[in-house]
């Protein structure tokens, strides 16, 4: 009794986030407490449950959609509450599932308090001091006539807003201001605010908190004479995003609020007009989809508004769009005076080029009567040609196909010596890397003391181990310490064991069957011809007994022989680029009219020597 005394003197918002209570078996048991509502803080609790028993008694409700609380609710619960104090609302999809955010909302709209909630119904009180529904604040400046964002000179005519422009807010229904005050605001909130305010009209019906967006639906549809703004890459400047600057801005936006609310698909060059003059101090713009409306498409929406502004899309989803200005982008003001000093340009220009005819005209109109050619034209360089030229003789022309065609070759044996001296670079390191792995591979020699079988007991094991399915695999990496260990753990449960190696040359296949046989112990049966390769099959020996290491130490590693796989490799492949370009280089030499189809030629004739020559060294170094 002392602890719920205790409990009872508490203050609502005093009391922690969990209790202790203690059950029937003595066992004590954790249960979180909810957090008070704003009504338990401010209502008295016996006119809480009055409230509360006069709420569950109302059969009049009010059905807020899926747009949530937008004017036309708004309306129906102050009408509601100028002859009742309480109102019932019936919520409906997104925000039935979420009534956390629908009493957030509520509570910020209309001014009252919740008293209680229960699956998708909520009972709203419209407070003690309730004087009727809120006033809005008229925008400074602005009259019955719909917002234009003015977005390009004072004197530019097709800019201005039109009477025919777009659709008209009706009489009485004018733009408001951010519900949110001043003072509440921070510096970088009320600066926020104050650009937001030269875009348009806020979407009063948002739902999210702080500073309201600016509803695109409201801003024009069209603007005549509207064009897609300039754009300059600077020089140097590569004009794709990367993926890490994607991400930064990404999460740039992330973090900043929306600046505009959008909900039709179509006719957005007024909402494109704002967005070119918000980018001047933001360079990402953060548009909001409106939820609740009919026949929304996200894709429509950014595929307008990327293609009207020119921007790069960063985002897009059911609820966010987000578009980055671009590294082209040009404020409004330069744009401008970029484009009247092209125009300036181009009026130079035509002025020179009629002086310029007038002048040739005039001479060729002379007293003399003979005409000449106008400056710039083919008959001009004719003219000149015969005047002032000199008539090259067949000799010297062919003495300059000569020293063409020998520039020709010299780029070519250039171009070939530098490939050449990569693929002999690639080949030393590849001969490092090959030293460097086998090093620490020491093969074992053959035994003195090996046990022998009969040719009988040779032909019955062959027969045998033929007709096995079980079998080992040598791939790439050849023979390593796990193919040892692989043939000790067949041996435990049978007397034979069988390995299938893709190796192409029997001579290379001989050399590795001799070297399993070293390191395993065991006798070499023999070696098949099979649909998968060659066939190794080996007998454990009469006398076996299993190694205490199963692994020898003097063999490579798993990693080890990976790693001497792919050396091998690029070893053999740059070796075949080093004779190719050799032949390639001599060629170009002696034949100047013929360096590529010589060189293909002897390429694919040396190619299998050149391979048996680079292989045959592998086998003979193991």
């Amino acid at each position: 009794m002392l602890i719920e005394d205790e409990d009872d003197m508490i203050l609502p918002w005093e009391r922690g986030e969990e209790r202790q209570e203690e059950e029937g078996d003595g066992r004590l048991k954790r249960r979180a407490v909810r957090a008070p509502t704003l009504a338990e803080l401010t209502i008295e609790d016996e006119e809480l449950r009055r409230l509360r028993r006069l709420g569950m008694t109302i059969r009049e409700r009010i059905n807020v959609p899926k747009a949530g609380i937008t004017q036309a609710v708004l309306g129906k619960i102050y009408e509601k509450w100028r002859k009742e104090e309480l109102v019932r609302l019936k919520f409906h999809e997104a925000l039935a599932h979420d009534m956390k955010t629908a009493h957030e909302i509520v509570e910020r709209r209309t001014g009252g308090l919740v008293t209680w909630r229960s699956g998708s119904v909520m009972v709203v009180f419209r407070g003690t001091n309730y004087e009727g529904p809120p006033k809005p604040q008229p925008v400074d400046g602005e009259g019955d006539s719909l917002f234009v964002p003015d977005v390009s000179s004072v004197d530019n005519p097709a800019m201005r807003n039109d009477n025919n422009a777009g659709p008209t807010l009706e009489k009485g229904s004018l733009p408001v201001r951010n519900p949110v005050h001043a003072e509440n605001m921070t510096e970088e909130e009320a600066e926020y605010n104050s650009l937001l305010d030269g875009l348009g009209p806020r979407f009063v019906d948002w739902w999210g908190t702080g500073v309201l967006p600016v509803d695109g639906d409201l801003l024009p549809q069209s603007i005549p004479g509207y064009k897609t703004p300039l754009r300059i890459l600077p020089t140097g400047m590569r004009p794709r995003l990367t993926n890490a600057e994607m991400t930064n801005l990404r999460k740039l936006a992330k973090s900043l609020p929306c600046h505009f609310a959008l909900g039709r698909n179509r006719n957005h060059q007024g909402l494109a007009a704002a967005i070119i003059k918000l980018w001047e101090k933001s360079i990402v713009v953060k548009i909001a989809v409106k939820p609740g409306i009919q026949n929304t498409n996200n894709k429509l929406m950014a595929e307008e508004i990327k293609d009207l502004t020119g921007g790069v899309l960063l985002l897009r989803n059911k609820y966010y769009i987000v578009i980055y200005r671009g590294k082209d982008f040009l404020p409004t003001s330069v744009a401008t005076a970029l484009a009247e000093r092209e125009e300036l340009t181009k009026h130079i220009q035509v002025v020179e080029e009629k002086v310029r005819t007038g002048g040739a005209e005039a001479i060729s109109s002379g007293e003399d009567g003979v005409g000449q050619p106008l400056a710039g034209t083919l008959a001009e360089f004719y003219e000149a040609q015969a005047r002032w030229g000199r008539d090259i003789s067949a000799e010297e022309h062919e003495k300059m196909i000569e020293e063409a065609s020998k520039a020709k070759s010299a780029r070519v044996v250039k171009r070939i010596e530098h490939k050449l001296a990569l693929a002999q670079a690639k080949k030393l390191r590849a001969e490092r890397l090959l030293a460097k792995i086998e090093a620490s591979m020491i093969p074992a020699g053959p035994s003195d003391d090996q046990e022998t079988i009969t040719d009988e007991e040779r032909f019955m094991f062959r027969r045998v181990g033929l007709r096995m399915k079980a079998y080992l695999l040598l791939g790439v990496r050849g023979v390593f310490d796990g193919v040892i260990e692989n043939m000790h753990l067949h041996w435990k449960h049978r007397e034979l064991v069988k390995l299938i190696s893709k190796q192409k040359t029997l001579a290379f296949v001989e050399d590795t069957a001799r070297l399993l046989e070293y390191e395993s112990g065991g006798i070499l049966v023999a070696i098949e011809r099979v649909p998968k390769g060659y066939a190794l099959i080996y007998y454990r020996g009469k006398n076996y007994r299993r190694p205490v290491s199963l692994r020898p130490r003097n063999l490579l590693t798993k990693a080890k022989a990976l790693k001497r796989s792919v050396a091998m490799q690029r070893h053999e492949v740059h070796l075949l680029l080093c004779l190719n370009s050799a032949i390639c280089i001599n060629n170009a030499l002696l034949y100047d009219f013929f360096p590529y189809v010589i060189s293909s030629f002897l390429y694919f004739k040396f190619k299998k020597y050149t391979l048996n020559v680079s292989t045959g060294s592998q086998s003979a170094h193991i």
